[in-house]
């Protein structure tokens, strides 16, 4: 695959399934975060004709912008962006924000996003081996609008403090007035690819697993229970920091900023609401347990609009730790 930039190149030594990337028109996503430390969470998938992502540093994004978007973190002295594609759905152009207002660190360690809403735990570099997550695939309430409108939940590893984001799961969106369910996976900065093979219909249990390899090397594995069909697929990742595990809901951005999100109503996530065994949880550090078992590592994030209104709100842990769920509250953006 041709790089758009050069300094790309030395990142990469695979190119997963490139076969499975169909053109489409652009689309792009971008999470945001704020903690008083001014880091800012800001990631983003862009479905487009080129098939390449690139990284770089924030003194070439002004540049970069007409072609590039976002889906990791980034500080106010770095920031990173990635062309994503996903195949065979017609999307609303759409380009990365350079900037977007985003709400401050909660006092109780939790975190408000103007694009994510769910858990991370984190860990010291290299600590994060795997992630495991499952969730009901949530239906779209009522009729969709005229207007395209979007929401992701996925689980994966790294991005809530580094700059690659190893990760797979479903999109339940609003597509041209009609209710469009898929299943994706990505190693940023690796492209974005549908998962052709996996049928998603609303009310399937997903199952899915972001595991580490070693030397930089990372598989993503998701199943509909469901149905049972599944994909699996590995790829090398150089500068991977295995540093956070995620279970989240999202929402996209443009450059004109957030666009609206989809409703889902709530999105259940974990052992307690699909009965998959050991969902969702993490090794952190060689432990392997349930999420909200991570003591001060564990986030909560709260999906707000850039004026701090809900856009959904995430619940707390389930006793066993191992549960949540997210309910959406308003289209924002």
């Amino acid at each position: 695959m041709q790089s758009t930039n050069g300094a790309m190149d030395s990142l990469l030594n695979s190119d997963p399934n490139p076969e499975s990337c169909r053109n489409s028109s652009p689309r792009s996503r971008l999470w945001n975060l704020h903690p008083p430390n001014s880091v800012v969470l800001a990631l983003a998938r862009m479905a487009g004709k080129e098939p390449h992502k690139a990284y770089f540093d924030s003194a070439f994004a002004e540049n970069a912008r007409e072609k590039l978007s976002m889906r990791h973190f980034f500080t106010t002295t770095l920031a990173a962006s990635a062309i994503v594609f996903l195949s065979t759905l017609s999307f609303a152009a759409a380009l990365p924000a350079p900037s977007i207002i985003v709400a401050p660190r909660i006092h109780d360690g939790s975190v408000s996003s103007t694009n994510w809403s769910g858990f991370a735990v984190t860990g010291s570099a290299g600590s994060v081996s795997d992630a495991k997550g499952s969730w009901v695939v949530p239906t779209i309430q009522g009729n969709c609008p005229s207007t395209n409108q979007y929401s992701s939940f996925w689980v994966g590893i790294d991005g809530y403090s580094s700059g690659t984001v190893e990760q797979t799961g479903t999109d339940s969106d609003c597509q041209n007035g009609v209710p469009t369910y898929y299943a994706w996976y990505e190693f940023f900065p690796h492209p974005s690819f549908l998962i052709n093979g996996i049928s998603v219909h609303p009310g399937d249990v997903m199952s899915a697993e972001a595991h580490a390899l070693g030397n930089g090397k990372f598989t993503v594995s998701i199943t509909d229970t469901t149905t049972h069909q599944s994909f699996s697929t590995s790829a090398t990742v150089h500068r991977a920091q295995q540093s956070s595990a995620e279970w989240i809901a999202e929402a996209p951005s443009s450059s004109g900023g957030i666009l609206p999100l989809a409703n889902f109503g709530t999105v259940k996530f974990g052992l307690d609401n699909t009965g998959v065994s050991s969902t969702c949880y993490a090794t952190i550090g060689g432990t392997t347990a349930a999420f909200g078992t991570f003591g001060s590592n564990v986030q909560k994030i709260t999906m707000v609009t850039s004026g701090g209104a809900t856009k959904t709100s995430p619940s707390n842990p389930s006793s066993d730790s191992t549960s949540f769920s997210v309910t959406w509250v308003s289209s924002g953006p």
